[in-house]
């Protein structure tokens, strides 16, 4: 199928004319890269939906977190209702990875909880891009760039069953288990089969909600039909010619593989254990060969052990040093990369490697693993370029990288649908700052607005917030040592009017939006550096982007190369805007959220918006009641409000947990964050009775 893209609106503004320049620079053979400076609020994600629909071609977006991909995932599935949406970020709930600290000899051990549906979107995700399918858009966390199965043995897996094949029945169930699927003997769930007489009923491992189900009937050794069926009650809801049932991990090998790997595994050992002999290092020679060892028991009589993923260059046969086989192996060779907000998601590509190489060095120089752990990795940023060659940059504020890929050339959408101007950048005297910062939050609450005022430290944040709240200014602060859940709290309440201000450091730059803020203030603009060049101070002011009253104070004795470069940009844009609106007799509108902001994201199949699940603990109402001055949500409220024995302190953790993985499996991550928050909170707390 070809792309068909669904909107109640057509490109405006300067839309039409990006998406003419971005097809043409894509269809370029000697430009490997393309950048769209879309400024906050101008519609890129659309922009892009109608540049992928004109090239039409199997498209990778890449978003540098998983809230984000999870937005662009509901903004293209409504795009491209009939065509594949994908997604693929980490399957992991909350994950603490393997490592080893040698100055305080202390092992921490991988813990981990997976979120059941994200895997069958991966799985999903490639066994579409395996089919051949060419409509088809991935949205990707930087997941897409750490090792993956083996496209070739995920497919040499895949059981193509058709009516009339001749199978044995028994071989068909040892393809199945072979598949990683399990026999049951009662409800079918995903990734399961179920015998019965001459028919085999089989779960997939995804599907459209997870259940599709299949019934295989055999007559002697002929497949006679093949039905879906109602995995709860057996009845036949259509009939099909043939069916392919894909494996149900992306890491699956045939048994000859495992043998290999294996022999492989047994000969690295005894190199590794001889090495550290030899080193006068009992204790680690000990140590690996009881890991190992146990390991390849596992691996023998299962396929797979704890920690299979550190074995896999031998179950890849892969050679030392290579590297490991991701999501982009899947694709075909003519497919175009998107990489949203690209001045973050670029570098945190680039830093992927680095961090993970440093942490399993130890685990090898200190017996945990053995020295083919190293390739276990994500790519390195040379070989994800080598992978990649049509690529279209998203951002605000482009980087140098970005640049220099597309020659310098920088395709520009500045003239927003709602056709609000850049918020004016006016500087403001820093010797007494607070004073005019207060007449100026007045004016912003007068009109029912809402304000954000940013420091360069934390310590300096609090004091803000302090001296503001003296003042009566009902607000609040942000930054890292403020907990996730804590945050989003304070974000709902400034949406909600229970506060006017947020102060904050490096605060809500890329991706998050709230239309109510019309004034930005920036305190110390002066202190060049990396909380105040020319990105910074273009992506905290654009927070003001999106309301008609939207202006940044900018306190600062000395015009910095940075600001001033910044206010240049920022009055080149503004004219431009201001142009457009005027030549076309047009009056901007203040942007509209509906729903409560982050709380909310659009339903996967729908583009309903869905409300942010919530757990409010037993024995909290009670506490409410009492006259409690704590903020209204759970994350304000504390344990000292029921009795708090292990046993009760347990099952509020349980409870946590159960609250995050539902907020995972709804795509809704802030809300995950919060409940997996509240559970580390819990945990700490268990630790102590």
């Amino acid at each position: 199928m070809d792309f068909k893209l669904v909107a109640q609106y057509t490109p405006t503004g300067d839309q039409p004319e990006a998406i003419a320049q971005m097809v043409k620079a894509v269809e370029e053979d000697d430009k490997r890269g393309t950048t769209l400076l879309g400024v906050t609020g101008s519609g890129k994600t659309f922009t892009v939906a109608n540049v992928i629909e004109r090239l039409n071609r199997p498209t990778l977006v890449i978003s540098h977190n998983k809230t984000l991909a999870a937005q662009l995932y509901g903004e293209f599935k409504n795009f491209f209702p009939e065509n594949a949406v994908e997604y693929f970020v980490s399957y992991y709930d909350y994950f603490q990875p393997e490592a080893y600290i040698p100055s305080t000899d202390t092992y921490i051990e991988k813990d981990l909880a997976i979120n059941d549906e994200i895997e069958r979107m991966r799985l999903k995700t490639v066994a579409t891009l395996l089919s051949g399918r060419r409509d088809i858009i991935v949205v990707s966390s930087v997941s897409c760039i750490y090792g993956c199965g083996n496209p070739e043995a995920f497919h040499a897996s895949a059981i193509e069953l058709k009516v009339g094949d001749r199978h044995h029945r028994k071989d068909l169930l040892i393809r199945l288990v072979d598949a990683l699927y399990d026999r049951t003997d009662g409800e079918l769930t995903p990734a399961k089969f179920r015998v019965t007489g001459e028919s085999i009923d089989i779960m997939a491992s995804f599907g459209e909600f997870g259940s599709q189900c299949f019934r295989i009937l055999f007559f002697d050794r002929e497949i006679e039909a093949i039905y879906t069926i109602d995995p709860a009650t057996g009845q036949k809801l259509s009939s099909l010619d043939s069916v392919t049932i894909y494996p149900a991990n992306l890491f699956v090998s045939t048994r000859d593989q495992i043998r290999r790997a294996v022999d492989n595994i047994r000969q690295d050992l005894a190199t590794q254990i001889a090495y550290f002999e030899s080193e006068g290092r009992e204790i680690e020679a000990q140590r690996i060969k009881q890991r190992v060892e146990y390991d390849i028991e596992m691996i023998n009589e299962l396929g797979y052990c704890s920690g299979i993923e550190n074995y896999s260059r031998y179950l890849d046969n892969r050679a030392p040093g290579s590297r490991p086989f991701c999501l982009i192996d899947y694709f075909p060779k003519d497919f175009i990369t998107v990489i949203d907000e690209s001045h973050v998601t670029v570098p945190q590509i680039r830093g992927m490697y680095g961090g993970d190489h440093s942490r399993k060095e130890n685990l090898v120089e200190y017996g945990f693993r053995l020295p083919a752990a190293l390739d276990n990795r994500p790519l390195q940023f040379a070989e994800y370029e080598a992978m990649v060659s049509k690529t279209i940059y998203v951002s605000a504020t482009p980087a140098d990288y970005e640049i220099e890929q597309s020659y310098g050339e920088i395709i520009e959408q500045l003239i927003r649908p709602t056709h609000i101007v850049d918020p004016p950048l006016k500087l403001r005297s820093a010797e007494h700052p607070m004073d005019e910062v207060i007449e100026a939050i007045d004016a912003v609450v007068n009109r029912g607005e809402r304000a954000i005022v940013t420091t360069i430290s934390k310590a300096s944040a609090e004091e803000v917030s302090r001296y503001l709240g003296r003042v009566g200014i009902r607000n609040s602060y942000i930054h890292s040592d403020v907990e996730t859940l804590n945050r989003i709290q304070i974000l709902e309440d400034l949406r909600d009017g229970k506060i006017d201000v947020i102060v904050g450091v490096n605060l809500l730059r890329e991706g998050i939006d709230l239309p109510e803020v019309s004034m930005v203030i920036i305190l110390d603009a002066d202190k060049d550096g990396f909380l105040r060049n020319v990105r910074a101070i273009t992506q905290i002011s654009g927070r003001a982007a999106r309301h008609t009253n939207g202006q940044a104070l900018l306190f600062g004795d000395v015009v910095t190369g940075s600001l001033r470069t910044s206010i240049i940009e920022s009055n080149r844009r503004r004219s431009k805007q201001v142009a457009y609106n005027y030549d076309n007799n047009i009056l901007p509108r203040s942007a509209k959220k509906s729903g409560r902001g982050q709380s909310t994201l659009l339903n996967q199949s729908s583009g309903e918006e869905t409300e942010r699940t919530s757990i409010v603990a037993e024995g909290y109402a009670e506490y409410k009641a009492a006259g409690s001055e704590h903020r209204a949500g759970l994350q304000n409220e504390t344990i000292e409000s029921i009795s708090v024995t292990a046993e009760s302190v347990d099952r509020l953790i349980a409870e946590a947990r159960e609250a995050m993985e539902s907020a995972a499996k709804a795509l809704d991550f802030i809300a995950a964050a919060r409940h997996r928050d509240r559970m580390y909170e819990l945990q700490k707390l268990r630790k102590q009775l």
